[in-house]
């Protein structure tokens, strides 16, 4: 018997690590993602009444709900550090005590919002004093013994001041409204939109400022072809130049041609002249 203990817990172990693998594998989560809801009800009825070695959720840092009902679980003793879990679920076991919930308190203080206990063995409202300085706003102690403790809901109420509802009813006796629970996933996933959303908007301001980078290229690139044309305008301008100085020329040249005749008159008119003088 000295090493059923160790036995029985591997044996656990194993079954628990079975139970994980499956409920990883039919969760609609994506394949490159760690999965944020783990759901292990009915999958194990552990021979220890504990839960099984932290190391099975060292992969699911992002878990944000466990839900393990009816696991004949006694203790909470090593629940792994899970610090975004905001539901746990862990009804139709056998947990009783402040130990069980100083357990819940140091594994998800933090974030825990939701915490079902119902048809546990609580039976005093002081074994809840763990979960006083947490922020729990939902709270299911249905078919628990301390339900029946007299004054048992103002008792809660005043002892966990952040709760909103106990067994599913608010302080004045009005039952909590789906719209409460739409309300509450809406605010997570608006948180996980934001993020999402502010990523985006960072790559839609970088493909602004390529967008605006590449038009101020396109400028520069429009003023060197104008400066291009501007160039080759100037050999027009001076093949224009050349053309206008042909006219000169030949006008030069039609001078000298008839400056020349007239020589050539004037010479024979006073050759002419000479031989008649000689005549006489």
């Amino acid at each position: 018997m000295a090493g059923a203990g160790p036995v029985a817990a591997g044996e656990d172990d194993a079954a628990w690590e079975r139970a994980i693998n499956a409920s990883v594998k039919n969760a609609p989560n994506s394949p490159f993602s760690a999965p944020k809801t783990l759901t292990l009800d009915g999958a194990v009825k552990s021979s220890t009444g504990r839960l099984p070695s932290p190391a099975l959720f060292d992969r699911f840092p992002s878990l944000e709900e466990l839900s393990v009902a009816g696991a004949r679980l006694s203790s909470l003793a090593g629940l792994p550090r899970l610090p975004a879990l905001r539901r746990l679920s862990l009804p139709d076991n056998r947990l009783s005590g402040a130990e069980s919930l100083a357990a819940v308190a140091e594994s998800c203080g933090g974030t825990i919002r939701h915490l079902d206990l119902g048809n546990n063995r609580f039976a005093q409202v002081e074994e809840l004093a763990p979960l006083a300085p947490l922020g729990v706003e939902a709270l299911d102690l249905y078919q628990c013994p301390v339900t029946k403790v007299k004054g048992y809901r103002e008792k809660v109420f005043a002892l966990v001041p952040s709760l909103k509802y106990l067994d599913g009813v608010d302080a004045e006796g009005n039952d909590r409204l789906e719209t409460d629970e739409d309300e509450d996933d809406e605010e997570d996933e608006d948180d996980e939109g934001d993020e999402e959303g502010g990523e985006e908007g960072e790559e839609e301001e970088g493909d602004e400022e390529d967008g605006e980078e590449e038009e101020g290229d396109e400028e520069d690139g429009e003023e060197e072809e104008g400066d291009e044309e501007e160039e080759g305008d100037e050999p027009e301008d001076g093949e224009d130049e050349a053309e206008d100085d042909e006219p000169d020329s030949g006008a030069d040249e039609k001078s000298k041609e008839t400056n020349g005749s007239k020589e050539s008159t004037g010479k024979r008119k006073r050759d002419n002249e000479d031989d008649g003088n000689g005549d006489k």
